[in-house]
């Protein structure tokens, strides 16, 4: 089902008609009313909308570095500098998890929310949801962005029973009592609940769900993870992606699972580039790069070539589902990539490769790199936890190293542990972890 067929069967091609006027009121916009933009375009000797050229030339224009928004807030101004709006005219304002110690808001007109809902939309009808379905979830709806994505399921006809994250036990109990069809979650928690559920004999098989939303950190996506999850629940797994300081759901996959498909056009403009060079990378069939991506119609906090630091595989044939938009599969952050003796590295890709080894695993790693720093020099150390009463051989550690080393060509440590040892999370799981670096 499309959510709005007129929009997303549009030819590719046609696109750019309609993202240029766009693209052109919006940089007006940003002189207008964004001082962060005035400033940092001015330094960069673009002193006009005019000056900044077409949609074609955007590639001239300098990136938007997260750390520059949050350079840009004070006590005077925590939003920051690039907020275009007076705070009356905000109706909304999320906020990150503040990683660095201080959140980032991330504030909506009416107009800019309405914008996320359809995105969100367009993403989750894409998935197949039908009206009158029920949707059981655990994405919070505050303080984080993923709460916006939850009025798309209103907008869709969907039941919606919101559960939110750390309550297994209630979630549990709406499936039971509830009978859902869908149970919208991170892949991690997903995968928690399978364990979960085995530890208490409950059959997930028996369960009335048949369709799984993962999203909000790489692994949906992954062959073997998907599988795993596929089997267990007895149930399709289908992902989704967005950034919040641009949209929630601003990828969303179709039934045919050949990536996900983008949702944000006409509300965003999407670039690849090489994240070591910042070339512009052509967007053809199984190009691999960085988002990067730009607001088209955005009142409260417009970015204009945002670095997303999402590292991705990217398709523009066609697909069967009718969607002429591009799709992508995240391959990992490339704030998390390592560069092994000259290989760059993604955690997420080495789990996908150790889980080739299920059920002898049980799908839970962690990497922990030996030096602090992107940098590490082999063999990087790989924590890998062991299947169901699967004891640890020398064997399979063998094993496991060469097929990372054959598929990544990157030499590992392998350590087994077993089963139960590596921490859970009913949220988002951390592969990397740098408590052993020095």
């Amino acid at each position: 089902m499309m959510f709005q067929p007129e929009i997303e069967s549009l030819p590719w091609a046609e696109q750019r008609a309609v993202d240029e006027p766009a693209y052109r009121k919006q940089l007006d916009y940003l002189f207008d009313n964004s001082q962060f933009y005035r400033d940092k375009l001015g330094e960069a000797g673009f002193r006009t909308a005019a000056s900044a050229g077409a949609l074609a030339d955007i590639v001239h224009l300098p990136f938007t570095e997260k750390d520059e928004l949050r350079a840009s807030r004070s006590d005077a101004n925590p939003i920051g500098t690039h907020i275009a709006v007076p705070l009356e005219k905000v109706c909304r304002v999320f906020s990150t998890s503040g990683t660095t110690g201080i959140p980032s808001y991330i504030p909506l007109t009416p107009n800019d929310l309405e914008r996320w809902v359809l995105t969100s939309s367009r993403s989750y009808a894409a998935a197949g949801v039908q009206a009158g379905e029920r949707i059981v979830s655990t994405y919070n709806a505050g303080p984080f962005v993923a709460g916006a994505a939850l009025d798309a399921f209103n907008r869709l006809g969907l039941c919606h029973i919101p559960v939110g994250s750390g309550n297994t036990e209630r979630l549990m109990a709406a499936v039971k009592l509830l009978n859902p069809q869908i149970l919208g979650c991170t892949p991690s928690y997903a995968f928690h609940l399978s364990e979960w559920a085995k530890e208490r004999g409950i059959d997930l098989k028996q369960s009335s769900v048949e369709h799984i939303l993962v999203a909000g950190e790489p692994g949906g996506g992954e062959p073997a993870m998907r599988g795993q999850l596929e089997e267990v629940w007895g149930a399709k797994v289908t992902e989704a992606m967005g950034i919040g300081d641009i949209s929630v759901s601003l990828w969303g996959e179709c039934e045919h699972q050949n990536g996900m498909h983008f949702s944000g056009r006409g509300f965003v403009h999407i670039e690849l580039i090489d994240p070591e060079t910042g070339a512009s990378v052509p967007m053809e069939d199984g190009a691999t790069g960085e988002l990067v991506l730009t607001h088209l119609a955005r009142e409260a906090a417009p970015l204009l070539r945002f670095r997303t630091r999402d590292h991705v595989m990217f398709w523009n044939s066609p697909c069967p589902c009718g969607r002429t938009s591009p799709r992508v599969r995240c391959i990992g952050r490339t704030d998390d990539m390592l560069i092994v003796r000259g290989v760059n590295l993604f955690p997420s890709a080495v789990r996908e490769v150790v889980n080739r080894f299920a059920p002898k695993v049980s799908g839970v790693i962690a990497v922990r790199p030996k030096l602090k720093g992107v940098k590490q020099e082999p063999p990087l150390p790989v924590v890998v936890e062991l299947g169901e009463g699967v004891e640890a051989s020398a064997e399979l550690a063998d094993s496991i190293q060469k097929e990372i080393r054959a598929v990544l060509v990157v030499n590992a440590a392998i350590r087994l542990v077993a089963k139960g040892v590596l921490p859970r999370s009913d949220y988002k799981s951390k592969i990397l972890d740098f408590s052993d670096a020095v």
